[in-house]
C-alpha cells in the first residue's frame, strides 16, 4: 500500500525502547495511549473503578497522582488491581516516588530537578531500579524553572528543551537511561516547536501532550492539531490528550487521532457525512445511534453511513460496512465495497449493528479480515 500511495507513508523517528511495565514503548513499537484518573487516588474503589473504564475504552497506561502519604498508601491494591501498567504522578516529594515505587507503579513521573538534592535523585534512581520502574520526566511550560524563566523571559522552544536536558542529565548521572521525555505546553505552536527540537537532540521515547488543552471539543480540536501534527512528522511513541473530561474520553480521543493517521486500529471507524436535505434519514441521530450501539465493538473495521448517493456509493466501496440513503424508506446497504441488499428505515439500525457485530465476531474467529480496498487494488 505505501509504495503505490506514497503519501500515506509516515516515516517514525527512530527511538530507543523502554519498557513501561509489560509495555514497549519506542523503538517501534505501536503508538501509546495514555490518560490519567481524576478521582482522590486515597478512595481505592472508586480509583480501581475508573481504570476500568479506561481499560474498557483501550487505555494502555494509566496515571495515578501521588501526592500525599494517604495516595501510596494503599497503592499496591490499584496496581495489583490493574490491566495496565500504572504509572505513579509525583511532584516535589521523592518519598511518595519510594512508596510509588516499592508498591508496583510501573512508571515515576518525576521531575529529578524537583525531588531535591542528588542525594534524594539517587534515592528515587535506587527505587525505581530496585523494582523496573522507568521513569518518565514531564517538563510544562507552566512550571518551568525560575532560572530558565529569567534566562528566556518567558517560555519558549529553547527553555523547555534546556529544562528536559537538565532533567535527563540529572538521571543520566545516576546511570539510569529508562526514560521517557515530554515537553507539554497548552500553546499549541510552542509544544510543537519544543518537541521538534528535542526529537533532533535525544535517542529517548517521546510522550507526546498538548497540556490543559481545554475541554472536549475546544481539547479535542487543539490535541488534534498538536500531537497529530507531531504524529504525522514521525514523532511520537506514547500520547496523552489532556481534556477537561472523563478520562474514557481522552483515551477515545487518543485513539481517533492514531486512527486518523493510520498508526493503530481499534473499534469501528466510522466515515459519515455531515447530512443535508438530500439525505435519505436521519444522518446525525443515526451516526450517534450507531456509534454509541457499538461502543463494544475492539474489532478494526469500518462503516460508512451517508444520507444519499451523491457520494454514498464512493465511500461504501472504501469500507467493510456501508449504508446509503434511498427514497420511500429504503436505503442500499454494502458489504465489502460491492451493493449486496436494501435495508428499510425501520430495521435499518438494528440491522446495521447486526452486521458490523457479525463481521467483527468472524474476523476474530478468524473466519474473515477486515475489508481493505488498497489491498484488493494491489492484488489486481
Amino acid at each position: 500500500m505505501s509504495s503505490i500511495r506514497p503519501w500515506r507513508e509516515i516515516m517514525r523517528r527512530q527511538s530507543r525502547q523502554i519498557m513501561v511495565g509489560n509495555v514497549p514503548v519506542g523503538g517501534g513499537a505501536p503508538i501509546t495511549v495514555q490518560t490519567m484518573t481524576n478521582t482522590p487516588t486515597e478512595d481505592v474503589g472508586a480509583t480501581i473503578d475508573q481504570i476500568r473504564r479506561c481499560e474498557d475504552a483501550g487505555a494502555d497506561i494509566i496515571r495515578v497522582s501521588c501526592p500525599t502519604p494517604e495516595a501510596t498508601e494503599h497503592f499496591d491494591k490499584i496496581t495489583k488491581a490493574a490491566n495496565v501498567p500504572i504509572v505513579a504522578d509525583i511532584h516535589f516529594h521523592y518519598k511518595r516516588a519510594l512508596e510509588a515505587a516499592d508498591k508496583g507503579a510501573a512508571c515515576l513521573r518525576i521531575n529529578p530537578g524537583n525531588i531535591g538534592s542528588s542525594e534524594r535523585v539517587a534515592e528515587v534512581v535506587r527505587a525505581a531500579k530496585a523494582n523496573g520502574c522507568a521513569i518518565r520526566i514531564g517538563v510544562n511550560a507552566g512550571s518551568l524553572e525560575k532560572d530558565l524563566l529569567e534566562k528566556y523571559g518567558e517560555p519558549c522552544p529553547d527553555a523547555l528543551v534546556e529544562s528536559a536536558l537538565d532533567h535527563i542529565k540529572l538521571l543520566q548521572d545516576h546511570d539510569f537511561h529508562d526514560y521517557k521525555v515530554a515537553v507539554k505546553a497548552s500553546d499549541v505552536f510552542l509544544a510543537v516547536a519544543a518537541y521538534h527540537a528535542l526529537a533532533e537532540t535525544v535517542d529517548c521515547p517521546l510522550h507526546l501532550g498538548i497540556t490543559e488543552a481545554g475541554g472536549l471539543i475546544g481539547g479535542t480540536v487543539k490535541s488534534s492539531i498538536g500531537i497529530g501534527s507531531l504524529l504525522w512528522a514521525g514523532i511520537g511513541d506514547t500520547i496523552r490528550v489532556s481534556l477537561s473530561a472523563e478520562p474514557e474520553q481522552e483515551v477515545k480521543v487518543g485513539f481517533e487521532i492514531l486512527k486518523a493517521l493510520g498508526l493503530r486500529t481499534r473499534g469501528v471507524r466510522v466515515v459519515s457525512c455531515p447530512s443535508c436535505s438530500r439525505q435519505g434519514f436521519d444522518v446525525i441521530r443515526t451516526v450517534e445511534a450507531l456509534e454509541k450501539r457499538l461502543e463494544h465493538i475492539k474489532t478494526p473495521m469500518s462503516l460508512s453511513v451517508l444520507g444519499c448517493v451523491v457520494n454514498g456509493p464512493g465511500e461504501a466501496r472504501e469500507t467493510d460496512i456501508g449504508l446509503t440513503g434511498g427514497g420511500a424508506g429504503k436505503h442500499m446497504v454494502y458489504l465489502s465495497g460491492v451493493t449486496d441488499h436494501h435495508v428499510q428505515s425501520d430495521d435499518m439500525l438494528d440491522h446495521i449493528v447486526r452486521l458490523v457485530e457479525e463481521k467483527a465476531a468472524a474476523i476474530e474467529a478468524g473466519e474473515a479480515t477486515a475489508f481493505d480496498p488498497h489491498a484488493v487494488e494491489a492484488a489486481e
